[in-house]
């Protein structure tokens, strides 16, 4: 199974970095949630983004998360994957070089990348979307576009890269994420419970 790699931060989105961890792993994946300026063991905080019908999301206070390693003392090249959730974390943890720095590797490697929501704030910052066609949180259109990227309005594939507009996208989303990675599951019959 594959090594991957999961940057997060502080108001990370809640959704977005909980249910790709806990699917990726529920499967056979061994998955390295990583901070910059935070060690394995602490925690970020999390928020909830909520789409009640206003021109944008509610957000409220999640969860903590708790990190499984040091940014600091991983090496890209020794994962197979990435994964870029969304929330506020992205807009802060672009101003990082060893986030940029780490996910120009996976593009540079053609690894395959996992970016929802606001995780393609990450991406652009890397300058690592010209000629790519992605989709993420509406609102960043232009900022996508202006990137280099053209801009699609759902989960899109292009080669290694798989984007999201947010976490409602999840089933789509992760399913052309495991696809990419080249994760077989495997239905059985349920065991049969003693009687």
């Amino acid at each position: 199974m594959s090594r991957i790699l999961l940057l997060a931060g502080d108001f990370v989105e809640d959704y977005e970095v909980m249910v790709p961890y806990q699917a990726l792993r529920m499967v056979g994946h061994e998955v390295d949630a990583v901070c910059p300026e935070k060690e394995a063991g602490e925690t970020v905080k999390t928020a909830v983004h909520d789409f009640r019908g206003d021109q944008t999301y509610v957000e409220s206070r999640g969860h903590d998360f708790e990190l499984t390693a040091a940014l600091d003392e991983v090496d890209p090249e020794e994962y197979d994957a990435l994964v870029v959730p969304g929330g506020r974390a992205p807009e802060y943890l672009r101003g990082y070089d060893e986030v940029l720095d780490a996910t120009r590797h996976f593009f540079e490697a053609d690894k395959p990348v996992a970016a929802l929501c606001h995780g393609l704030q990450i991406l652009a910052a890397a300058d690592v979307l010209e000629g790519r066609t992605c989709t993420a949180y509406p609102a960043l259109r232009s900022e996508v576009e202006t990137a280099g990227a053209e801009w699609a309005g759902s989960v899109t594939r292009d080669g290694n890269l798989v984007t999201g507009q947010a976490w409602p996208d999840h089933p789509e989303w992760l399913s052309a994420f495991l696809d990419v990675l080249g994760t077989e599951i495997a239905h059985g019959e349920p065991a049969a419970a003693d009687d």
